[in-house]
């Protein structure tokens, strides 16, 4: 019996250390995000508010080609993670991740210049994705990038992306800011198989239909730039309800869950 209890125990152990190394990476992660000069911020923010729209794009693509079977769905939507694995593998600014990653060095240490820092990389780096958004979807819309028998199906999937009712937009975007976090919080032990975490997680986003701020920006001007949604319901129905939800998911949720389970025994 005793052997068995010393068995659980160094179970224990080893989870309890697993999780707090996880912290401690990711924790540093925010903490060189958060000392990043705000012009490196910005312009990473514009990569990967432009190179999100390959998620939009992969998936019309899909949309157009694929057969119409019930599987087809499925499918379909692997071609929304084409956008997040660009954009996390190559390290750029999604404002996703930094409800997690910048957060978990604030709940560390919760002193008031840490709390200014984030929400001024929040705001630089949301305001830079938006923008990055519709740098591209104007390009969809009025340039010769994509070929036109693209448009109805990104067309399609913006109304369908932009047209819930604000409190459904923010309920499906809290698993959206779960999902992404988790992301995040697995990459630090998937060993080289990141690859696979970011596409199996974005993807169920997609076929789960839930709803992301960064993503769903290119969608929203995509409607706009082309005066098919105008700024008031863009605003109502989908960005602030769909801001606030996966900050909901990835902050109030997810990155509180993982502070809770270490805070007792991370170091003064």
């Amino acid at each position: 019996m005793a052997h068995g209890k010393t068995q659980d125990s160094r179970v224990d152990e080893n989870e309890a250390l697993a999780s707090k190394q996880i912290f401690e990476v990711i924790r540093r992660e925010g903490m060189e995000e958060l000392a990043r000069p705000n012009g490196s911020l910005f312009w990473s923010g514009i990569a990967a508010g432009i190179l999100i729209s390959l998620s939009v794009l992969g998936e019309a693509i899909c949309r157009t080609y694929l057969p119409d079977a019930p599987w087809a769905y499925l499918v379909e939507n692997l071609g929304y993670s084409l956008g997040f694995l660009v954009v996390i593998l190559g390290r750029m600014q999604l404002f996703t991740e930094n409800t997690i990653t910048t957060v978990l060095p604030v709940m560390r240490d919760p002193e008031w210049p840490m709390f200014r820092r984030l929400l001024a990389l929040w705001a630089i780096v949301m305001g830079a994705n938006v923008i990055g958004a519709f740098v591209v979807a104007t390009g969809f819309a009025y340039g010769s990038m994509i070929p036109a028998d693209l448009i109805p199906a990104i067309t399609a999937l913006s109304e369908h992306a932009t047209g819930f009712a604000s409190f459904e937009a923010f309920q499906r975007a809290i698993p959206a800011g779960v999902l992404v976090a988790a992301i995040v919080w697995m990459l630090p032990q998937s060993e080289g198989f990141g690859f696979f975490v970011i596409l199996a997680f974005t993807w169920l986003i997609a076929a789960g239909d839930f709803t992301h701020i960064v993503a769903g920006s290119v969608e929203m001007a995509f409607l706009m730039v082309q005066g098919d949604l105008a700024i008031g319901p863009a605003l109502t129905n989908f960005f602030l309800p769909v801001l606030a939800g996966n900050i909901l998911g990835g902050t109030v949720i997810f990155a509180l869950l993982a502070f809770g389970q270490v805070r007792r025994e991370l170091p003064e």
